[in-house]
């Protein structure tokens, strides 16, 4: 199982970028799938998540009503549409597969196993 992130860049506060994964040898209708960031000096916490059947999403309260997440059964690929971007977004965005199709919550990394390489996000104020 392997994903690939894409999509990261720089843009300026307000400013929009859409984020990709690409995902191989997991079908992304059949498990959830998520995204998580990390900025420098923190810990690596929950974006945004989507369940199996893509009838549940999940987002963080820091970043509710200005991302999206999708995806594209048919290119087993999901995104995150970010919108109204924040300095504070600025991290590194990995995409993440999970192993339980029935997990709870989706929002814990232990709910995830295979991991994408993460891709940069840099707002600019």
């Amino acid at each position: 199982v392997q994903l690939q992130a894409s999509g990261g860049g720089l843009v300026q506060a307000g400013g929009s970028l859409r984020l990709s994964c690409a995902v191989s040898g997991r079908t992304v209708s059949s498990y959830p799938m998520g995204w998580f960031r990390q900025a420098p000096g923190k810990e690596r916490e929950f974006v945004a998540a989507v369940n199996w059947s893509g009838l549940r999403r999940s987002y963080a309260d820091s970043v509710s009503g200005r991302f999206t997440i999708s995806r594209d059964n048919a290119r087993n690929t999901f995104y995150l549409q970010m919108n109204s971007l924040k300095p504070e977004d600025t991290a590194v965005y990995y995409c993440a597969a999970g192993v339980d199709r029935s997990s709870a919550t989706m929002t814990s990394l232990l709910e995830y196993d295979i991991w994408g390489q993460g891709t940069l996000v840099t707002v600019s104020s």
